[in-house]
């Protein structure tokens, strides 16, 4: 028997809310809703349907599903840590640096192995999204140090953007340069609004100065600051209100366009 709709704008896909619930990811999920043991208001439920998770009774194997309680985490990555919920050759992941949790946390975006600094960990999918999506342009800023003196052109080549193989970089925010004979190193902040592959390190190759350290110090409205190399702590009251406050025109957009 198929589920009856019953849902308004504000209703999210099944997958969705099984995954925020913590009862599978969205891929197995899907595989739970295909084998029918998913049922929304008693019905089983069909692939693509949507529910509101405040209202209707969701339910898997007749058991009704109960949403996680959403954690937000700031970590320090340092080097050589992975940015990834688990890896299966077991080497560290930031995760690893979190106390025990009872819910389900994983990174928003990442950091390669070699890169340090801000990551944010949740177990809140849609503030994720919202928060990866390149239409929003949310600020990420990186203290970077390089090879060799960068003069006022170089720079003002990365503000203007970077031609690379996948295209121009977006225009981006440059801070005053501070050179270092003794290391022979430039350091200088990048506040950037897209987050390709390995983007930094790309752009200053090509520009012949390759990074020596790349640490992200914010994301959105959120400051790495004092937090050392290695440690995590939750995000305070005030923390929370900023991020999600930030973030809501993204998150209801999404919502309206049921994504």
């Amino acid at each position: 028997m198929r589920a009856a709709t019953r849902c308004g704008p504000s209703g999210e896909r099944l997958q969705k809310i099984l995954a925020a619930a913590g009862v599978a990811s969205r891929r197995a999920a899907e595989a739970l809703i295909r084998a029918g043991r998913v049922t929304v208001n008693g019905a089983v439920a069909t692939l693509g349907q949507s529910a509101v998770a405040e209202r209707d009774v969701i339910a898997v194997d007749g058991l009704p599903i109960q949403r996680e309680a959403l954690e937000y985490w700031m970590v320090h990555k340092p080097l050589g840590v992975l940015t990834t919920a688990s890896d299966p050759r077991g080497r560290p992941t930031v995760l690893d640096l979190v106390p025990a949790s009872k819910v389900r946390l994983f990174p928003v975006g990442r950091l390669d192995l070699l890169s340090e600094g801000l990551v944010l960990l949740t177990n809140d999918g849609p503030l994720a999204h919202a928060l990866l999506h390149p239409s929003f342009g949310e600020e990420r800023e990186y203290q970077v140090t390089v090879r060799g003196p960068v003069d006022r052109s170089t720079l003002r080549r990365v503000s203007e953007g970077v031609e690379l193989e996948d295209g121009r970089t977006a225009p981006a925010r440059v801070g005053a340069a501070r050179f270092d004979p003794k290391s022979r190193t430039t350091l200088f902040a990048l506040t950037l609004v897209e987050g390709r592959k390995r983007q930094i390190r790309r752009m200053m190759r090509a520009l012949g100065h390759p990074v020596v350290r790349l640490v992200r110090v914010r994301m959105g409205p959120l400051a790495l600051g004092r937090l050392a190399a290695g440690e995590a702590r939750p995000l305070d009251a005030a923390e929370r209100r900023r991020l999600l406050r930030s973030l809501a025109p993204a998150r209801s957009e999404r919502q309206r366009d049921g994504k």
